[in-house]
């Protein structure tokens, strides 16, 4: 435990001086233990196992342009994302590990107790076993707070699932090398920091509240409960989903040149080849594919206060690769590059109320990169922005105002909230009153 954060962050650089970390761009065509299908131009590692790379057609009428094909990440099994939390005197602590990805732009970031695919902790790769896994398989030991499977980022994953897990123990449990305890309080200031708590950490910790107690804080929320489900029911049932997976090697508007997969007109992303080196990782040597998002993304909640009690508003969204057609989602979540020269009607909605808000309405402002086994260099700006009486009670029919405790509730079940709502949700821990201050 750290008395001052100071002391935290002698720790974390020791860490990062305390092990070797290398990653080389390298060629699809060149990546040791995967393989490229003659056939279909897929990517696929030689065990079978870990994932794939493959294309994948798109048609719905959820989203401007309605129809597209893209290369998307096919990794049907379910890993583990688990937090150890233990009460200590008046305050909760969390197990949490500095851990080294690829794809970090710092590399080394904070991430859960357990952060594993099945493959992983199976251990496909013959490599050492993952610590404190034990915690979180049946029968655990300890008092199972949060548990839930949850999407992944449906824009780069098909159908992606992480079992997303709280665990209290009351038990002492020995710290290794790469783990710290850290309070509730003290990841809630950390979280403001760039690029440093990670992503699988992010979103589980989007499920402390139903450890602190405070999902169940009272309010006056616009919705009812029964409300909010009949309009999300009802955007699912009113729109369509239609999804075909098809070879690479086929794709429109999509190359492999130069070892490289990519759009000729340099848009949304790219998919690279990394070698890897990691002192401390279960194998210390690796290569694998990786996406690159052609430049930093916006993910964003606007938000106004009802009856003295803060909403946000919520856009029931629709990825290429969403399991179940919508899925609760903040209210602007795109790379603006990419829209730059798009026609106002394929522009996302609300994007320039985003871009153009002043300082004084920025409640939460913070850069954090995306996951970082599979994303290269992928960043987000996350904002929370509060746009005062400038929008309206009544919204476009796939959008609805929620209370954060509202929104909070739907963690609780999976394919309701999507990645980039869980995580904008845990940056907004103690920083935005529930009620209006007078």
């Amino acid at each position: 435990m750290f008395e001052e954060l100071t002391q935290f962050y002698d720790w974390f650089a020791a860490r990062e001086c305390a092990n070797d970390y290398r990653v080389n761009v390298q060629s699809l065509d060149a990546l040791d233990g995967w393989y490229t299908d003659p056939r279909t131009g897929n990517v696929h590692h030689r065990s079978g196992r870990f994932f794939s790379v493959i294309g994948v057609r798109v048609s719905t009428e959820n989203r401007r342009p309605a129809a597209w094909s893209q290369p998307i990440i096919l990794q049907p099994e379910i890993g583990i994302l688990g937090i150890i939390a233990k009460r200590m005197g008046d305050s909760i602590y969390c197990l949490m590990q500095a851990k080294m990805e690829p794809g970090n732009v710092n590399l080394l970031q904070l991430s859960p107790t357990v952060q594993a695919t099945r493959s992983n902790f199976t251990r496909v790769h013959r490599g050492s076993a993952v610590p404190y896994l034990d915690y979180f398989r049946s029968p655990h030991r300890g008092r199972p707070v949060f548990d839930s499977l949850q999407s992944e980022q449906g824009s780069w994953f098909l159908g992606k699932r992480n079992r997303n897990m709280i665990i209290e123990v009351a038990e002492d449990v020995p710290v290794l090398d790469d783990f710290c305890w850290l309070s509730v309080a003290q990841l809630a200031e950390l979280i403001r920091v760039p690029n440093l708590v990670n992503m699988d950490a992010r979103t589980v910790l989007s499920g402390i509240p139903f450890l602190t107690g405070d999902s169940d804080r009272a309010g006056a929320p616009l919705h009812s409960l029964g409300h909010i489900l009949s309009w999300f029911t009802e955007v699912k049932s009113r729109n369509q989903l239609d999804r075909t997976v098809v070879p690479l090697a086929q794709l429109p508007e999509w190359e492999r040149s130069g070892g490289v997969i990519h759009r000729p007109d340099g848009r949304h992303f790219s998919v690279i080849g990394v070698e890897v080196q990691a002192s401390n990782r279960e194998v210390r040597q690796w290569s694998q594919p990786m996406f690159r998002p052609a430049e930093r993304g916006v993910i964003a909640f606007l938000g106004r206060h009802f009856a003295g009690t803060f909403h946000v508003l919520v856009h029931a969204r629709t990825e290429a690769g969403t399991a179940d057609v919508v899925e609760m989602s903040p209210t602007v979540a795109c790379i603006p590059g990419n829209y730059a020269a798009a026609p106002e009607a394929e522009r996302p909605r609300y994007l320039d109320l985003v871009l153009g808000a002043s300082a004084t309405q920025v409640l939460v402002d913070v850069v954090h990169s995306e996951e970082g086994g599979r994303f290269y260099h992928a960043e987000n700006r996350y904002l929370v922005i509060d746009v005062g009486d400038s929008l309206p009670v009544d919204v476009p029919h796939d959008y609805c105002w929620m209370t954060i405790d509202q929104l909070t509730g739907f963690i609780r079940y999976g394919n309701h909230v999507n990645v980039g709502a869980r995580c904008l949700l845990s940056c907004m821990t103690d920083l935005i009153p529930q009620e209006a201050t007078s």
